[in-house]
C-alpha cells in the first residue's frame, strides 16, 4: 500500500508566522499517524471576485516563505500557479505546481508547468467530467513529464453551489496517476451575492472519508487555527484543532480496506 500523503495549510501566505505554526502543527499529526505530508498555501491569489480581496503579502516575499517551510520542516511544499509565465520561476521554490481547477484546460499553461520537470497537480475544473481529464493529462505528458496527479474538487450545480460525486475518485484513477480528494474547496458556495464564497465545514469529515473509501490517494484540506479570521476562504476552511481526529478516522478507513 503506497503511502497516504495530505496536502495542508493555509489558503494563502498571510504573513511570516502563521505558515510556520500551521505547518508544523499538521506535520506533528501525520509524523504521528505515519501520513506524507506536504505543504500548502498559495503566494498570491490571482482568482478573487472582488477587487478589494485580499491578494497575498508580495509574491517574492510568499515564495520565500513556502521554502523556507519545507527547509525547516523538511516536507515538500506546493503552490498554485495561474499564468504560463510563473512556473518557470515558481519551480524555483516549490516542490509541486497546483494548476487550478478553473484554468485546467489552459494549454500554454499546463506545458509551461509541464516544462519545468516538477510533479503537476492538475485540479480537475467544476465543468469537466473526470473522463475528460485525459486531455490535460496529454499536455503536460507532452512535455516528457509523467509525474502528474489529478485532483477532485466537485462539480458545478447551480449558481453558488458544488457537489462531490462519489464515483469521481475512482474514474479518475483509471488515467493511472495518484487522486487527490480537494475536501475544502469542493464545499465551497461560490459567486455570493457578496463577492465572498461561502462554504459548509461541517462536511469536510464527509468528504475526505468517502474519498479515502473510494481509493483516493491523498487528501487537500485547507486549514487554519482561526478560520473567521483568516484572509481567504476562511469560510470552507477547517479549524486546525480538528484536524487530528478526522485524519484518526481516515487512517483507519484507509486501513479497512486495505487488501
Amino acid at each position: 500500500m503506497n503511502k497516504l500523503f495530505l496536502i495542508a495549510g493555509p489558503c494563502i501566505v498571510e504573513n511570516g508566522e502563521t505558515p510556520f505554526f500551521i505547518g508544523k502543527e499538521v506535520k506533528s499529526i501525520c509524523d504521528e499517524l505515519g501520513i506524507d505530508f506536504i505543504f500548502k498555501a498559495s503566494y498570491k491569489k490571482a482568482n478573487r471576485t472582488r477587487i478589494d480581496s485580499f491578494k497575498g503579502i508580495g509574491f517574492q516575499e510568499s515564495l520565500e516563505i513556502l521554502q523556507g517551510v519545507g527547509r525547516e520542516l523538511g516536507v515538500r511544499t506546493i503552490t498554485d500557479v495561474h499564468e504560463s509565465h510563473e512556473p518557470e520561476l515558481v519551480a524555483n521554490y516549490v516542490d509541486i505546481l497546483q494548476i487550478p481547477a478553473f484554468l485546467c484546460r489552459q494549454t500554454e499553461l499546463l506545458l509551461s508547468a509541464g516544462q519545468t520537470g516538477k510533479c503537476v497537480s492538475i485540479k480537475k475544473g467544476q465543468f469537466v467530467s473526470p473522463e475528460a481529464m485525459k486531455y490535460p493529462l496529454e499536455k503536460v505528458k507532452s512535455t516528457g513529464n509523467q509525474n502528474i496527479w489529478l485532483c477532485e474538487r466537485g462539480f458545478t450545480f447551480g449558481y453558488e453551489n458544488l457537489v462531490v460525486d462519489v464515483t469521481a475518485v475512482p474514474k479518475l484513477k483509471k488515467h493511472g496517476v495518484p487522486v487527490v480528494m480537494d475536501c475544502t474547496h469542493s464545499l465551497q458556495q461560490p459567486n455570493q451575492k457578496g463577492g465572498i464564497s461561502g462554504g459548509d465545514p461541517e462536511m469536510i469529515a464527509s468528504v475526505a472519508l468517502s474519498a479515502i473509501a473510494t481509493g483516493a490517494d491523498g487528501l487537500f484540506i485547507e486549514t487554519h487555527p482561526n478560520p473567521d479570521q483568516a484572509l481567504s476562504d476562511g469560510k470552507s476552511m477547517l479549524p486546525l484543532d480538528e484536524l487530528r481526529s478526522l485524519l484518526q478516522k481516515v487512517v483507519k478507513v484507509r486501513k479497512a480496506i486495505t487488501p
